[in-house]
């Protein structure tokens, strides 16, 4: 098994396409089915976007400055995708929208994966190596088993519930 952080994130979105297809075939069937779906969707995403932001992207941006626009709108995917997870985790999968919420969120997660796959994880390559790329992927291995696995409500979303609720 590889510790190379590119390899290891290319290897999360692999898995997320699986899902994502898996969702697809299954959005004529039963909602529980959709909804077991749905619950694996959220896990992959709660976990792979907490070592992205918590150890790749700070990384990156630290050592690769080139990279640093892309990383801004990366963090910023992250927050529309994390929205959008908790909706969908408090969401029955009978809500009329339920569907259609799944879809904009692997719509946004694909367009996301392929600016980073062939946008900037070329660059970054360039310039670390392979070295650099296996410590960052070591801690993300590390510390993988300590992520989140369901979502929370994104930090701007928990301001604004507590702002209606006080």
């Amino acid at each position: 098994m590889s510790t190379d952080a590119i390899v290891l994130l290319k290897e999360d979105h692999k898995e997320m396409r699986r899902l994502f297809k898996a969702f697809q075939d299954a959005e004529e069937g039963p909602a529980s089915k959709r909804q077991q779906l749905v619950r694996q969707i959220l896990e992959a995403l709660t976990v792979h976007t907490y070592l992205e932001n918590e150890v790749m992207y700070p990384e990156v941006r630290k050592l690769v400055p080139d990279v640093e626009d892309d990383i801004l709108e990366s963090y910023e995917e992250h927050h529309v995708a994390d929205v959008l997870c908790f909706e969908l985790f408090t969401m029955a999968a009978e809500d009329e929208r339920y569907n259609a919420k799944t879809t904009v969120l692997m719509e946004n997660v694909l367009h996301h994966v392929q600016e980073e796959e062939e946008e900037w994880f070329p660059k970054v390559r360039e310039a670390l190596g392979r070295n650099q790329l296996q410590e960052i992927g070591a801690r993300m291995i590390e510390l993988r088993p300590k992520a989140p696995k369901t979502p929370t409500a994104p930090k701007a979303l928990k301001k604004s519930l507590d702002a209606v609720t006080a």
